[in-house]
């Protein structure tokens, strides 16, 4: 999962005709710690989509314009859209994860 550090970096991204998923995080954040202890083999099944991670207290505007109120959060975007957004409370398990990606991508 790359890291995008800036708005710019985040706004190109964001622009792929492919869909991306992005984690917004911060270090400060036990869930955020949690997920990263199980999300590597579902980024590993769905590695056909590029991975990234935003800190929210870095990119506070990113977060804001994109209506992440708590973390972690994964957003998709597409063609500078986004397109679905699991909101931290829903993202607590691999399981919650995996039926958001499952549903929003039919995999």
């Amino acid at each position: 999962m790359k890291n995008i550090t800036t708005t710019e970096e985040f706004n190109s991204v964001i622009q792929s005709e492919q869909p991306v998923i992005v984690k917004f995080e911060a270090g400060w954040c036990p869930d955020c710690k949690a997920m990263d202890m199980w999300i590597d083999p579902i980024v590993d099944k769905y590695n056909d989509y590029k991975w990234y991670s935003v800190n929210r207290d870095e990119l506070e505007d990113v977060a804001s314009d994109n209506e992440v109120m708590g973390i972690p959060s994964l957003l998709i975007f597409e063609n500078g859209q986004k397109q679905a957004h699991l909101h931290s409370a829903n993202a607590k398990s691999p399981e919650q994860v995996e039926s958001f990606l499952k549903e929003t991508f039919n995999k």
